[in-house]
């Protein structure tokens, strides 16, 4: 009787043990490329026992999977997108985590000559004039969505370029891959080209424009339109990601020297 006793106690513990929270949170790829993710995740687990599941997906898919109610969370970054997400009521509401930037890759022989030029918009006309290989994710992200943006308010539509603009459909290391492998100008987020390692014969040409600012925002699904979604488990989720400890290890993320992202969440 006392062995079964042990064994049933042995067993309840291990159920215990393995039933920690967890929930379903959309990120960027340009998230996930960073490595910030290995840097909160474990710290996540230790301090409030939440397994968070990573869907790493383009903003616009994430969205997607906000508004089905398929993930509990998303972390995205393209502000007018969120505010629709938000208008919709997809979303209770929208915290502002972190910021890096976008920044304009291309071969360190500069061919379209962007390296001295005094704004990205002067940059991408060059670029456009010149008819350089250029990559393009293409694939309705928030990168995508602000080099859109980007090309339009240079008076230019990305829509009527010709084959020199290759559009590839694909998450931001891949895109990146693509730029390596023909040589070509493309804009990243700054956290993903600093992690990436194969970057073959390109320099970061063009940053500094306040144009290219690229705001991270964290926003729960509505529970009132999908009941099951993990609410609680999403505010704690969130009171962490403002908090202290966040911060810290969000500042402190640097590759060669260098800072990925800035922490600018404020106390509500």
């Amino acid at each position: 009787m006392i062995k079964t006793l042990t064994v049933i106690a042995s067993l309840a513990a291990s159920t215990a043990f393995a039933a920690a929270d967890d929930l379903k949170l959309a990120v960027t790829t340009s998230f996930e490329n960073s490595g910030l993710a290995d840097v909160l995740l474990p710290q996540i687990k230790a301090d409030l026992d939440l397994d968070v599941q990573l869907l790493v997906v383009g903003t616009g898919q994430a969205i997607r999977l906000g508004e089905a109610g398929d993930v509990d969370a998303i972390l995205v970054h393209s502000r007018k997108a969120e505010e629709a997400f938000l208008a919709a009521g997809h979303g209770t509401h929208r915290r502002e985590i972190m910021y890096n930037d976008f920044v304009v890759i291309g071969p360190k022989a500069d061919p379209a000559g962007i390296a001295g030029d005094s704004s990205v918009i002067e940059a991408m006309q060059d670029i456009a004039n010149a008819k350089p290989a250029f990559v393009s994710r293409g694939d309705d992200s928030g990168t995508h969505k602000a080099e859109l943006a980007v090309w339009a308010s240079a008076g230019l539509d990305a829509a009527t370029f010709g084959d020199w603009y290759n559009a590839v459909g694909a998450g931001m290391g891949a895109a990146l891959n693509t730029a390596a492998g023909m040589d070509a100008y493309i804009m990243s987020d700054r956290a993903s080209w600093l992690k990436f390692g194969n970057k073959a014969g390109l320099a970061l040409l063009y940053s500094g424009d306040p144009a290219l600012f690229n705001q991270y925002a964290f926003l729960p699904v509505n529970p009132a339109k999908h009941p099951h979604v993990k609410n609680h488990l999403v505010m704690q989720l969130e009171d962490w990601l403002v908090g202290d400890t966040a911060k810290a290890l969000i500042d402190g993320y640097t590759i060669g020297g260098e800072t990925l992202f800035v922490f600018n969440a404020k106390a509500e």
